[in-house]
Order: structure tokens, then sequence, then C-alpha cells
């Protein structure tokens, strides 16, 4: 998620593939590393344009040595689908307890989620909250598990198996474009915090967010961010990579602190693409400090 975020290729995947008319061709051909007693598996993430449609398909198959384009062909044409996954999901109506979300298995909606984030659609810009506050934004919810909002932050599926998720929950893959204009309409300086956090799931208020003390050991994000800052506190624009690990309840220390002059406007995008096999929720935190 690094490399697509910077813009970088990974060696091994051409910068272009010609398909003719009727023909297939291989993108990539990967082996499975199978470490016991550890599953098994390999995630790929790719960022793919084309010109014209074209039919995508994932297989994998037991074999010493690499499969040729003709074996793939032949496994696509008379090869079976995978086997039964997780338990099935819980019907979306009516809403039942307990919940099984399941796996996600098809094609979501949507590959970018880019927002202007201000105080309201008629201004543009985002008033910081006063010394010692805060407000935070879902960046990934899922059905039931809102953080009270009742803003399903997860795409729906155009297509899917039947016995897989409803919605991409996590919407991995997703890149993130999220501008925040902030402006310090006090009359004195403060100090401006933006952050990523990983709160508990929690439906039972409506203004509050609720975190773990001592930490736990699941680790709910793992990826990159991008955060640029125009003008930081010197004057200039900074842009800096952050490698992000938070565990299931972890508050999120700052990615950038500002110290904002009365009436002053700052500028900060935050940029990630939501990592595979992170677990929502999410939330983006502006806290004033002082």
């Amino acid at each position: 998620m690094n490399d697509v975020l910077r813009g970088i290729r990974q060696g091994g995947f051409p910068e272009k593939l010609v398909i003719e008319p009727g023909k297939s061709q291989i993108l990539a051909n990967l082996a499975i590393p199978v470490q016991a007693p550890s599953s098994s598996g390999r995630s790929t993430m790719m960022r793919l344009e084309s010109d014209r449609p074209v039919y995508l398909a994932k297989l994998s198959q037991n074999s010493n040595s690499p499969p040729s384009l003709a074996a793939w062909q032949r496994l696509l044409d008379t090869g079976s689908l995978a086997g039964k996954r997780d338990p099935i999901p819980t019907p979306l109506d009516p809403p039942r307890e307990p919940t099984v979300f399941s796996r996600v298995a098809g094609v979501s909606q949507g590959t970018q989620w880019q927002a202007q984030i201000t105080d309201n659609p008629n201004v543009s810009h985002l008033t910081i909250a006063p010394p010692g506050q805060g407000f935070s934004y879902p960046l990934a919810t899922i059905h039931l598990v809102t953080l009270s909002t009742e803003q399903i932050q997860s795409a729906p599926m155009l297509k899917r198996y039947a016995d897989t998720a409803y919605f991409a929950h996590s919407n991995y893959g997703v890149e993130y474009n999220l501008s925040l204009p902030l402006r310090n309409f006090s009359n004195q300086t403060r100090t401006v915090t933006v952050s990523i956090q990983t709160p508990v799931k929690d439906e039972g208020g409506n203004n509050r967010l609720l975190f773990l003390q001592p930490q736990v050991e699941q680790v709910f994000f793992r990826g990159t961010v991008r955060v640029r800052c125009y003008p930081d506190d010197n004057g200039v624009e900074r842009t800096r990579y952050v490698h992000l690990v938070q565990r299931r309840g972890q508050m999120g220390e700052p990615l950038v602190r500002l110290q904002m002059q009365a009436g002053e406007t700052r500028q900060v995008q935050v940029d990630f693409l939501y990592p595979p096999d992170a677990t929502p929720p999410q939330v983006l935190t502006v806290r004033t400090e002082g």
C-alpha cells in the first residue's frame, strides 16, 4: 500500500499489457508460500487502468513450477469455484444478534474517497474546537457498528458470492484523500493536532469514543499514511509518510501538530489506502490541545 500511495511499480509487474481480442494474458504468476503451522496465503494489491473492458480471474493450483497460460486457461474453463467459506452473513433486514458479517468476496463500488471537510456545505473552512476539546469523523465503519453516527462507511457490493458479506467491510484498497482547511477564529494562538484513531466498537453514546488501557495485542490497522501541511509552522509546505500501526481500542498519536495563529487558516491533507486485513472502526480526529 505504501508503494501504491507513492506511485511506485514493484519489479515483476509489467508497465503495460496488450491483450488481443478474445485472448488472455498472465498479469502475474506468483507463488504462495507454505509455512506450516501458520496459514498459507498471499495478499495482492494492484492498481490497474484499461482502455477497454476486460475480464479478470484470480486462480490458484498445486504445481511444482509456474503454470503456463494454457494450464491456467484450462483451470478457468473446467475448474470449480473455491469451496464453502466462513459462516454465511446474517441477513440485513431485520437486524439480528448475534450478527455474522462474513468475508468480503466480490466487486465493490468505488476506488477512491475524496472529501473536503468543512463546518457545513456553505463554507470553505473547518473551525477548530475550543482548547481541550476536539471532534472526530468516522473513516471505516460497518452496519451495526457506526459509533452512533448511523454512517455506514463501507462500499456496497456490486457483485458478491451468495455466502459472503453484503458490504465491502473496511474498503480494502480504497484510497482516502481528505482535505481539512483548519481555521482558528479565536484571538489567541492554538495548538492543533490531527490523528487517526482506532476506538472500540461502541453504540452507546453520541458524543464519545472509548479506548482501551492497557493496550491489547490485536492489531486493527497497519499501513502508510501521507500527511501534507501547507504551510507548516515555518511557512513552507511539508509532506511526511508515517507507517501507522494501531491496536484495537488505541488512541492515535498526532500525525501533525500545528501552532495556529489567531485568525489563521491552515490546510492539512491526509491520504492513505485502507490496508488489507485491517479491521474497523477508525476515525479522523482534530483536537485543540491549548
